[in-house]
């Protein structure tokens, strides 16, 4: 069967996770610091590391059969992609910032002012669909010195944690458009064998990346209560204990449903819980 190839970054704020997200489904690979190609010893794929930009028109031709890359890329490349799988990281929002002392608080006031960027088809769209016009200059790095050198009036630039703008003297006040880490394929992969096992492989771990598994106990006669707290992947299992009427119950369940649940299960009569990971989670 021949191998698919896969595209991801070499370097940069994707690298490290998708390699994460690949050798958490399994793949034993090697060199990827050294090389830009790399073969999957027990798997049927192939990986190029590339910069990042290039990945969407790589796998729009067809050089690589899928690509992890930023939903903001994709779109500022404009390349005709399909997405297959939202990966939940690599999440950052493409802002609006000006310098603190700036007039412009609304996006009316960018009208006739002008705008650096590394994202001007982004921008663009953005401002066409509210109807504003301003001059665009784009900046392929350190966009937010642009306002302290008189280059432009305001700065769109992805944020991820906002320190790098407030250490430039900037503040944002608008969002673009957010973005996150995305599997892209080129057309013609639909019925691909090698594609469903692996798409079946990253959505266990990513299935499992959002639960625990919880065990528990309680007296049985306050079990019903339990149960009804727990809806997990199937029923929780029930085991009894070695007290009489008593039994431990197990089950899988959503982080954020769980410590949302947390006090209404210890209301309910559940003692000695315990939270674990879970690797993966084959639905």
């Amino acid at each position: 069967m021949k191998n698919l190839k896969i595209a991801i970054q070499k370097s940069g704020r994707l690298n490290e996770k998708s390699v994460q997200l690949l050798k958490n489904c399994g793949l034993d690979f090697e060199n990827y610091k050294s090389s830009l190609i790399t073969t999957v010893a027990n798997f049927n794929l192939e990986i190029l590391f590339l910069r990042d930009d290039d990945i969407p028109g790589y796998v729009e031709q067809g050089i690589a059969d899928l690509g992890i890359v930023g939903e903001n890329v994709i779109e500022e490349t404009e390349s005709k992609v399909n997405y297959l799988q939202r990966l939940g990281f690599g999440k950052c929002t493409l802002k609006l910032a000006v310098a603190k002392d700036s007039p412009i608080a609304r996006l009316e006031d960018l009208n006739g002012k002008s705008i650096a960027t590394s994202y001007p088809v982004i921008l663009k769209n953005f401002l066409d669909d509210y109807k504003i016009q301003a001059d665009i200059q784009m900046i392929s790095g350190s966009v937010e010195i642009a306002p302290g050198l008189g280059l432009s009036d305001a700065i769109c630039d992805i944020v991820s944690t906002g320190g790098t703008l407030k250490s430039n003297g900037l503040q944002p006040f608008a969002d673009v458009r957010t973005s996150e880490a995305i599997l892209i394929g080129r057309d013609g992969l639909e019925d691909n064998e090698i594609l469903g096992e692996l798409l079946q492989r990253i959505q266990s771990v990513l299935l499992a990346k959002e639960t625990k598994y919880v065990v528990l106990n309680v007296e049985k006669v306050n079990l019903p209560k339990i149960t009804e707290l727990l809806h997990g992947v199937k029923s929780p299992t029930v085991v009894p204990l070695a007290e009489d009427g008593w039994v431990a119950v197990h089950t899988v369940i959503s982080e954020d449903d769980f410590w949302g649940k947390i006090n209404k299960l210890k209301s309910a009569g559940a003692q000695g819980i315990v939270v674990m990971p879970v690797e993966k989670i084959i639905m």
